[in-house]
């Protein structure tokens, strides 16, 4: 499962932490550590996804018992990449109930008078469960630096903020995983085309799309910077070629697993007499 000859996938796909990247060196339709083909690729993700779902639980039976552990997966990347594909393919192989999935929009007015934090924090995972992020606090500074909706000054600090923030998570048990979505300009175009051709998604789509691709090497530019000055050691980046869908769900989907499986979480030990209590309800008539 991404182990291919003992390399996890985590070590092939993470982003070397404050060094400068560029992303048109990366091939989005790229499969690396995955399954060979689409059909084995779709196998393997519905195997990872029993093992997940036996993790999760886990995980959220701990939190019963007081380990206050859990996980987030952030999932960035540009329009059509997939970030809603990837968060109903992955969250279709776990419970719900122990899943806290938060979409971000543009902020509302309220949002605007606080922090460009505040929102994030309201919607962190509590302990036991798995947030899913689609878009997040990065888009403060993605859009913000393309669209200039920040002086420079603001958004360096920003890029500050974010460690900081994403240091307390980890150091008050969040798990992060943060996952971009390498999709290429011409299988976005791709993409694109098909939501209009197809009248069940056109709903998808919005004139301003056309609008962003002007901004594409600007968009390239905000991501390789903000996964230079926010990849850690603690809150490292995985750059997951996004082209293949179903290399996309199979990475986002070993990525999580070999996270968890490093937690290891446990099922909380009982304190009363099994027997007893086994005797108690046979006795019922």
């Amino acid at each position: 499962m991404g182990h291919k000859h003992g390399t996890l996938l985590r070590e092939r796909l993470r982003v070397p932490a404050g060094e400068p990247l560029d992303l048109s060196r990366h091939d989005a339709a790229a499969t690396p550590g995955g399954p060979d083909g689409k059909a084995a690729g779709r196998a393997a993700t519905a195997r990872i996804g029993e093992r997940l779902a036996v993790l999760q639980e886990r995980l959220w039976a701990a939190s019963t018992a007081g380990d206050r552990r859990r996980v987030l997966l952030v999932l960035q990347g540009m329009d059509t990449s997939g970030k809603g594909g990837t968060v109903k393919h992955v969250i279709g192989l776990l419970n719900p109930s122990g899943c806290r999935i938060t979409p971000f929009k543009a902020p509302t007015a309220e949002e605007r008078t606080h922090s460009f934090l505040w929102r994030v924090e309201k919607a962190l995972p509590h302990p036991g469960e798995l947030g899913i992020f689609d878009r997040s606090h990065y888009e403060d500074v993605l859009i913000a630096r393309v669209r200039a909706l920040a002086s420079a000054p603001e958004i360096n600090r920003r890029y500050e903020q974010i460690n900081r923030f994403e240091k307390s998570l980890a150091d008050d048990g969040v798990t992060l995983v943060k996952c971009f979505l390498h999709l290429s300009y011409e299988e976005q175009r791709r993409r694109l085309l098909k939501r209009l051709d197809e009248p069940e998604k056109r709903w998808k789509f919005a004139a301003s799309d056309i609008e962003d691709r002007t901004l594409w090497p600007a968009y390239q530019e905000a991501y390789e910077i903000a996964m230079e000055r926010c990849g850690t050691s603690y809150a490292p980046w995985y750059l997951v070629p996004a082209d293949r869908k179903w290399y996309r769900n199979w990475a986002v989907s070993t990525l999580l697993l070999e996270h968890l499986e490093e937690l290891d979480p446990r099922y909380p030990q009982t304190d009363f007499d099994v027997a007893e209590l086994r005797k108690l309800l046979l006795r019922q008539s």
